[in-house]
C-alpha cells in the first residue's frame, strides 16, 4: 500500500529516523522487522536517504564561523545552520564525514559535535555521530560546536539536511555542504595530538616568550583605556596525568582566580601540589599596560625543561579587565613523533571563557555563572554587546602570540630523524667540567656592578668592578684578586653601549626567503635596559641581510660565517654557560644536512655562591606594652653571635608588634555655660536660668556628666498692688501677642518699633531625655526701617528648661 505522499513505507522509515520532524508530519505503521538500528549501518543509510530531494536555491546555508578553508587539529568551531527570510525549517540532520568515506563505518565520522542549546539540538539516538532537532517546530537557525579531529585526519565534509513541510533537502554540493582540510602545522616536528607516549631521550630546555597584541588599534570596540593589562603568567611543564585547564573542562579554583582576579597564587599552589607530575613551574610578570612596542618594553619570557614523562606545557594569563577571559595553551606537546624535541612552536591565541562569570563586556559587574559552565573559546557571535562581536561571524583577531624555542638539550639523543641545520640547540651533556681556580678556603661576596668608564669620549678607557673577601679560612693559601678591569669607551661609542641603552643578543637569523638564488633574511633583538634619563633607545631592534641559496641550484658544499664573540656567562656566581654562534650562509642545494656546527657552548665559572649563616641568640621575652590602656607596642630583641668579619647579617635583630590593653576611661565633656537668661518677672521676686549641653557621653567607666541647668533668684523692684495688676495685665497681653505671632502673624512690631520681625521659630528638641535639658527658639529681623535704633531692632532668643524629671 502506497502512502498519500507517494513515498514507499521503507523510505518513510528512513525519513523518520533521519529527523523526528518527518515523523510528526507523516503517520504510518511499520513492522518490527523493518526497524533499523545502528548496528545495521543506520548512519550509512542517512547518506542514502533522498526523499523528495530538491535544490535549496540559496534558502538554506551551512556556515562555519569565520568561513575557514581549513581547520586546526583539535580546535573548536561554531557551526550554524541558517534559513534566509522568509524561509524556515522544522527539522535537520548534521554530520561530519571523512572525505572519500562511504559512511558505513563508525570511523568514517570524524571530529566531535558539542550541543550548545539542549532545547534546540540533540544527538540522534540511532546515530550518535549525527546532530538533530530536539523538538520539531519552525526555526530559522541552530548552532552547535564542532571540535576538529587530530592531526593526520585529512579533509572533512560537514553536511546538513533540511526538513521543511514534506520535503527533505540533502546536498552533496552547494550551501549545505562545507569542505575543510587540515591546516598545515606550525609546529615543525611536533607529534600529533593527542599523543600517547613520548619516545624522546634525555631532557630539553625551552624559552617561552609571550607577545601580547591586544590593543586599541587592533581591537577598537570598547577597548578599556584604563587598567588594560595582562595578569602574571602562570603555567608548568607536566605529564599527561595532570591537566591545568582544557576546553570542555571545568575551571579549578586556581583557574577561576586567574580568570576573574588575575591572581596566580592559587594556581601555583595547585601546580606545586602535583609533585612528580610537574617538572618546571613557569612564571612571568604582569604587563601594565597590555601593549607597548618592543623597543619600549621587551616581551616577557621564561625558561622551562621537559623530559620523557613530563613533555607537555600549559599556561594561562588573564586579559584584564574582563569577566573571566583568558588566553593560554593547554597540554602543548613538545615531544616529536621522531623521538626528538620540537625546535620551535608558534601559536596565535584567541581569548577563552572560564565559565565562572556571566559578564559580556570588559567591565561588566561581577555576576557568577550558576551552575558553573565549561571552558570554551570566545566567538564573534557570543553577544551583541561583547567587544569581539561581529554580526557576520568570522574569526576573532588573535590577541597574543606565543613563541616556544628550544635553547638546550641534555643527555643521549635518540632522534629517528636528526635535527636540521637551523637547530639552535647544542648538546651540553658531553662537556667536561672546567677546573675552578678559586681556593675553597676563600669566601667572596658577589661582584659589584661595573663602574663608569674612565673615558668620557670614544678614546679607550677602563672600568672596574670589585668583590669583598669575606673570609680566608687558611692563611697559608693566597686568595685571588678582589678587583677586575676591562677596556671600555665613553657612552654612545659602540652599538652595545649607546647612551646606557642595553640590548639583548641578536636572535638567530631567519631562514632565507628563497630556496634557490638571492634572497633576504632578518633577525631581531630587544631592549634589556633603558637609559636612566627616560629617553627612548635609538639602537635598531631589527636587521636584514642578503642571503644566497645556491645560485646555480646545484649541489654544493655548506658555507658558514665566522664565529661570533662569546656571550656573557649565564650565571653571576658558580657554574654557568656561555655560547657563540655562526650562521649558515648557503646550505647544500641537494637538501642534505649541513655538517658544520653553528653553535658552540662552553661552561663558565664565576665566583662561588656562598652564604654565611647568621649565628643569633634566642629571642628575648616580649617587653611590657608601651601604654597602660588602649593600643600600644611591644618589642623583643636578639643579638648577633657570629664575628662581624664574616660578613653582614641581614636577619632582623628586633621585632615590634601591636598590643591591646583595656580601653582607656573617657570622661563626660560639657559645653560652656550659656549667658543667664532675663528675669522671668518684671517686678518682685523671680528667677533666671543658664544651661549647657553634653558634648561627649562618658565611656569605659569615665566620670559622669554634671548638671546641665542652673537657676538663681532675681528681684527687680517691689510691686505696688495697682502697678502689679497693671504689670500683670501687660505681661498677659504680651503673651497673647506672642501666641498670635506663633500662629501665623507675619510681623511683630509692637515690641520692636521700627522693625518687621519674623514669627518665633518652633522650640528645638530637648537636649536631654531626663534630668533637665534645655530648648530654645529664635525670632529674627525681617526688615529694619530707617528710624529704628540698633538696640531695639535685633534678633531675639528664648531659652527654657525641659525634661526636668529625674532619670
Amino acid at each position: 500500500m502506497m502512502m498519500a505522499t507517494g513515498l514507499h513505507p521503507r523510505v518513510m522509515v528512513l525519513l523518520c529516523f533521519l529527523s523526528t520532524a518527518a515523523c510528526n508530519m507523516f503517520a504510518f505503521t511499520e513492522e518490527p522487522s523493518e526497524r533499523v538500528g545502528k548496528g545495521d549501518g543506520y548512519c550509512f543509510r542517512i547518506l542514502r536517504a533522498q526523499g523528495n530531494r530538491k535544490d535549496s536555491n540559496n534558502e538554506f546555508r551551512l556556515r562555519v564561523e569565520g568561513d575557514p578553508e581549513s581547520y586546526q587539529p583539535g580546535s573548536t568551531y561554531r557551526v550554524t545552520l541558517i534559513a534566509s527570510s522568509p524561509s524556515y525549517f522544522r527539522g535537520f540532520t548534521l554530520i561530519a564525514l571523512r572525505e572519500g568515506a562511504e559512511g558505513d563505518k563508525d570511523e568514517d565520522y570524524i571530529g566531535n559535535f558539542q550541543i550548545i542549546d539542549e532545547e534546540e539540538t540533540q544527538f540522534m539516538t540511532n546515530c550518535p555521530s549525527a546532530v538533530t532537532e530536539s523538538t520539531p517546530r519552525r526555526r530559522t537557525s541552530i548552532q552547535v560546536f564542532w571540535t576538529a579531529p587530530p592531526s593526520g585526519s585529512g579533509c572533512v565534509f560537514l553536511k546538513a539536511s533540511i526538513v521543511q513541510k514534506r520535503i527533505i533537502y540533502f546536498q552533496d554540493e552547494g550551501l549545505l555542504t562545507k569542505r575543510m582540510c587540515e591546516k598545515e602545522s606550525l609546529y615543525g616536528d611536533t607529534t600529533d595530538k593527542p599523543v600517547l607516549e613520548c619516545c624522546a631521550c634525555g631532557t630539553a630546555k625551552y624559552r617561552v616568550t609571550f607577545y601580547g597584541n591586544w590593543s586599541e588599534k587592533i581591537h577598537p570596540k570598547d577597548y578599556p583605556r584604563r587598567a588594560n593589562h595582562w595578569s602574571a603568567i602562570i603555567g608548568s611543564s607536566h605529564s599527561r596525568k595532570y591537566v591545568l585547564w582544557e576546553y570542555g573542562g571545568f575551571a579549578s579554583d586556581g583557574v577561576k582566580q586567574v580568570a576573574e582576579l588575575g591572581s596566580p597564587v592559587k594556581m601555583e599552589e595547585e601546580i606545586r601540589q602535583k609533585g612528580d607530575d610537574v617538572l618546571t613551574v613557569i612564571k612571568m610578570k604582569a604587563q601594565w599596560p597590555a601593549w607597548q612596542p618592543l623597543n619600549v618594553r621587551a616581551a616577557p619570557s621564561a625558561e622551562f625543561s621537559v623530559d620523557r614523562t613530563r613533555h607537555l606545557m600549559s599556561f594561562l594569563t588573564m586579559l584584564g579587565p574582563s569577566p573571566d577571559w583568558n588566553v593560554g595553551l593547554s597540554a602543548e606537546d613538545l615531544c616529536t613523533k621522531e623521538c626528538g624535541w620540537a625546535q620551535r612552536v608558534v601559536q596565535d591565541l584567541i581569548p577563552w571563557d572560564a565559565g565562572t562569570d556571566s559578564g559580556v563586556t570588559y567591565e561588566s559587574p561581577n555576576k557568577a555563572t550558576v551552575p558553573q559552565e565549561k571552558i570554551r573559546p570566545l566567538t564573534s557571535l557570543d553577544h551583541p554587546q561583547g567587544p569581539f562581536y561581529d554580526p557576520e561571524g568570522g574569526a576573532i583577531t588573535p590577541v597574543a602570540r606565543l613563541v616556544v624555542e628550544r635553547i638546550a638539550r641534555k643527555g643521549e639523543q635518540c632522534n629517528i630523524v636528526p635535527d636540521n641545520v637551523d637547530d639552535i640547540v647544542a648538546d651540553i651533556a658531553q662537556e667536561e667540567k672546567e677546573e675552578d681556580d678559586t681556593p675553597e678556603t676563600c669566601i667572596y661576596s658577589n661582584w659589584s656592578p661595573w663602574s663608569a668608564c674612565s673615558s668620557a669620549t670614544c678614546e679607550k678607557g677602563k672600568r672596574m668592578r670589585q668583590r669583598m673577601l669575606k673570609a680566608q679560612l687558611d692563611l697559608s693559601v693566597p686568595c685571588p684578586h678582589t678587583q677586575d678591569f676591562e677596556p671600555c669607551m665613553g657612552p654612545g661609542c659602540s652599538d652595545e653601549d649607546a647612551s646606557t641603552c642595553m640590548m639583548s643578543e641578536w636572535i638567530t637569523w631567519s631562514p632565507c626567503s628563497v630556496s634557490c638564488g638571492m634572497g633576504t633574511r632578518s633577525r631581531e633583538r630587544y631592549v634589556k635596559q633603558f637609559p636612566d634619563d627616560g629617553s627612548v633607545c635609538t639602537l635598531p631592534t631589527e636587521e636584514t641581510d642578503n642571503c644566497v641559496v645556491n645560485e646555480e641550484c646545484s649541489p654544493s658544499s655548506c658555507l658558514v660565517t665566522e664565529w661570533g664573540e662569546w656571550d656573557v656567562c649565564s650565571a653571576t656566581c658558580g657554574l654557568g654557560m656561555k655560547r657563540r654562534e655562526r650562521m649558515v650562509k648557503m646550505p647544500p642545494a641537494d637538501g642534505s644536512v649541513c655538517g658544520a656546527e653553528v653553535l658552540e657552548v662552553e661552561k663558565c665559572m664565576m665566583p662561588e655562591c656562598h652564604t654565611i649563616p647568621c649565628m643569633l641568640t634566642p629571642w628575648s621575652d616580649w617587653s611590657d606594652c608601651s601604654v597602660t590602656c588602649g593600643k600600644g607596642l611591644r618589642t623583643r630583641q636578639r643579638t648577633l653571635k657570629s664575628p662581624v668579619e664574616l660578613g653582614e647579617c641581614t636577619e632582623d635583630l628586633e621585632q615590634v608588634e601591636k598590643c591591646m590593653l583595656p580601653e582607656c576611661p573617657i570622661n563626660c565633656v560639657m559645653s560652656e555655660w550659656s549667658e543667664w537668661s532675663e528675669c522671668n518677672k518684671s517686678c518682685g521676686k523671680g528667677h533666671t536660668i543658664r544651661t549647657r549641653m553634653v558634648k561627649l557621653e562618658p565611656q569605659f567607666g569615665g566620670d559622669h556628666c554634671a548638671e546641665a541647668i542652673q537657676r538663681k533668684k532675681c528681684k527687680i523692684r517691689k510691686c505696688n498692688r495697682g502697678q502689679a495688676n497693671s504689670d500683670e495685665k501687660k505681661r498677659r497681653k504680651e503673651q497673647r501677642e506672642k501666641r498670635r505671632s506663633k500662629q501665623g502673624r507675619a510681623e511683630v512690631a509692637s515690641e520692636h518699633p521700627g522693625c518687621k520681625m519674623r514669627p518665633w521659630s518652633s522650640w528645638t528638641d530637648c537636649t536631654k531625655l531626663c534630668g533637665g535639658g534645655i530648648q530654645d527658639r529664635l525670632m529674627t529681623v525681617k526688615q529694619r526701617f530707617k528710624t529704628a535704633q540698633l538696640s531695639s531692632c535685633k534678633d531675639r532668643k528664648e531659652i527654657r528648661a525641659c525634661n526636668v524629671h529625674p532619670c
